[in-house]
C-alpha cells in the first residue's frame, strides 16, 4: 500500500509542478466555415505582460493533442521560458491551401485565422517579433512553410525531421489527394514544396532553425536544403544527431529550438 501512496503522491506532485494552464479551444475558419480544435499553453509567469507566442505544428495522422499527449509536457517549457505554445489541428492537410480540397485551407488557418484568434484572446505580443512557428514531420514542413511565405506573420520558423521537399515522395502521406498527383501536376508539386521557397528569403529577416536526425528518411532533402541555403548566404542554424523519424528524437529536439526561438525573441523586445 505504502508503494503505491508514493506512486500517486508521485504523480500528484508531476501535475502540480508546472502553474500553466492549458486551454482547448475550437477556433472558427471562415475559409473552411467550420470550427478547428486548439490546445493553447499559458505561462502562469506570463500574467500580467504580453508573453510571445510559439506554434507547434503535429505530423502526418497528429492532432492538436499529439505535442502534450505524445512528445512532451510542454506546461514547464511554456512557464520556463515565459511564452505561450498554440498547437493546432492540422489534420493531414501539410499545412496548405488546398488547390483540390475547399475544406482542407490549413495555411490560411494557421497564418491568418489562427494567430488573430491568438492574439484576441490572450496577452500576446501581437507582431511577427512575437510569434514563431516549427513542427514536426509534416508540421516540420509546414513551419518552414508558412513562415517562409507569412514573414509579415512570423519572425522565426523551424522544422524538426521536416519533410521540406517533398517531390521524393509522390505516393506518399497522401499529399497527392491535396495537390494532385505528381505525374499531372508536376508545377504544382514544385511550387508547393519548402526548398523552392527561398527566393522569398533573400531579405535574410527570418530566422530559422532546422533539425533532422542522421538515419532519418527526411535527412537527406534536409541536408539539401542546408546547402541551398548555406550557397544562398541565408544565416541558419541546422542540427543533426544520432537518430531516426521518432517522437523520442522529436522530444528532444524541441529542447533545442525553444532555446533558439526564445533567444529570439528576447533580442526582437
Amino acid at each position: 500500500m505504502r508503494k503505491y501512496t508514493l506512486i500517486l503522491c508521485f504523480l500528484l506532485a508531476a501535475a502540480t509542478a508546472s502553474a500553466a494552464k492549458i486551454d482547448t479551444v475550437a477556433v472558427f475558419s471562415a475559409k473552411m466555415q467550420r470550427d478547428i480544435p486548439a490546445l493553447v499553453v499559458v505561462p502562469d509567469a506570463g500574467a500580467g505582460r504580453r508573453m510571445p507566442v510559439l506554434y507547434l505544428l503535429h505530423g502526418y495522422s497528429g492532432s492538436y493533442m499529439t505535442w502534450q499527449r505524445d512528445v512532451t509536457d510542454l506546461r514547464p517549457l511554456a512557464d520556463a521560458y515565459g511564452m505561450i505554445i498554440a498547437c493546432p489541428d492540422g489534420e493531414n492537410s501539410w499545412y496548405w491551401d488546398s488547390p483540390t480540397d475547399p475544406q482542407s485551407q490549413f495555411e490560411t488557418f494557421v497564418s491568418q485565422e489562427l494567430t488573430t484568434y491568438i492574439d484576441k484572446h490572450y496577452a500576446t505580443r501581437d507582431n511577427r517579433k512575437g510569434r514563431a512557428i516549427t513542427g514536426f514531420s509534416m508540421g516540420g514542413h509546414g513551419g518552414l512553410w508558412l513562415s517562409m511565405r507569412h514573414p509579415d506573420i512570423f519572425g522565426a520558423g523551424g522544422s524538426i525531421s521536416g519533410g521540406v521537399d517533398i517531390r521524393p515522395f509522390p505516393e506518399n502521406w497522401k499529399m497527392k489527394e491535396q495537390l494532385g498527383s505528381y505525374d499531372e501536376y508536376p508545377e504544382r508539386w514544385n511550387e508547393y514544396t519548402v526548398i523552392n521557397q527561398l527566393d522569398s528569403l533573400s531579405d535574410k529577416q527570418l530566422h530559422i532553425v532546422i533539425d533532422c536526425g542522421y538515419g532519418d528518411f527526411f535527412y537527406k532533402v534536409n541536408q539539401q536544403l542546408h546547402n541551398e541555403l548555406l550557397k544562398r548566404g541565408i544565416p541558419h542554424d541546422y542540427y543533426n544527431h544520432p537518430g531516426r523519424h521518432t517522437i523520442e528524437y522529436c522530444g528532444i529536439a524541441i529542447d533545442y529550438q525553444i532555446v533558439f526561438f526564445n533567444k529570439y525573441f528576447d533580442s526582437s523586445k
